[in-house]
């Protein structure tokens, strides 16, 4: 394996927003990345890894893809969008690995220290179960990656408000974290276009296609924002973002989330080249389906 691969864990709540299937769609469609896993998070969570499965097997990939917690810490009830698998008949018959995800997170972090990436897109369950159980996650782990929180408003952003408790002790952790609000993911968007050229490359591209459409019938658009893919794109193509200095996010009891340069190890992304990032993340889920 070259020393230059990137070795990824994907923690999603694959299946309500089309940008998680994105997200691990640009995973498959990078030569340079290893998805080792994916554990998924909030709500049914054995249907999102019976999805996140499918799309896998659809790029001829295998990775371990595992159920994690659907309940929030506090117990908060879960947002469910009813489309979730939809598309799809014969869910049921996509058999997905055995075990529990936090375990499994745990395990693959701490076996090799220091050479696992992990991209958290969803509430930060997950990822709170993992450093609460093994003191020594948050030191083994490469990297957090995190789609949350909005920097430039106090209004909540959806992955921290649906577990503030969770993405408080993420935050708390001192791992190595970059996180990408919404400030920046909502300024790049997929349009018609976009979804032409993914919709044309195979399999994979004619179910990510529906997926896609069926979110913007949900919201009443022809086009969404792919924030996820683009929290993959600030590890793989950094050069492509702009990065606050280090400091230390807050996580309000609402959800609300405020950075503080300084003292800490996490940073916010700041800035995108909105066309680049777009043409690149069409790219790579190409690359995947084709």
């Amino acid at each position: 394996m070259s020393s230059s691969t990137v070795r990824v864990i994907l923690d999603t709540d694959i299946g309500t927003d089309v940008d998680d299937a994105l997200a691990l769609a640009v995973l498959l469609g990078s030569p340079e990345v290893d998805l080792l896993g994916c554990t998924t998070v909030y709500g049914d969570t054995l249907l999102r890894a019976r999805l996140a499965k499918r799309l896998v097997r659809l790029a001829s990939r295998s990775p371990a893809v595992i159920p994690g917690a659907a309940k929030t810490l506090t117990d908060r009830p879960a947002w469910w969008a009813g489309h979730e698998g939809r598309l799809f008949t014969d869910l049921d018959t996509e058999e997905v690995d055995s075990g529990d995800a936090v375990a499994y997170l745990v395990d693959r972090v701490s076996r090799e220290p220091g050479q696992v990436d992990v991209v958290a897109v969803g509430p930060l369950t997950n990822i709170a179960h993992a450093i609460t159980a093994s003191p020594s996650f948050a030191r083994d782990v490469r990297h957090l990656w995190i789609m949350g929180g909005r920097f430039d408003d106090p209004k909540p952003e959806h992955n921290l408000k649906c577990d503030p408790e969770a993405a408080a002790v993420v935050f708390g952790c001192g791992a190595p974290i970059t996180v990408t609000g919404l400030e920046i993911t909502t300024t790049v968007r997929l349009d018609g276009v976009d979804v032409s050229s993914i919709g044309g490359a195979g399999a994979l591209g004619a179910v990510l296609k529906a997926e896609i459409e069926q979110w913007w019938r949900f919201w009443n658009k022809e086009w969404n924002c792919p924030h996820d893919p683009i929290t993959v794109l600030t590890m793989l193509v950094p050069e492509l973002f702009g990065f606050s200095p280090d400091g230390r996010v807050v996580v309000g009891a609402d959800g609300s989330s405020t950075f503080e340069e300084g003292d800490g190890r996490t940073r916010i992304t700041t800035s995108a080249l909105t066309e680049p990032v777009a043409r690149e993340i069409v790219r790579r889920i190409v690359a995947a389906a084709a």
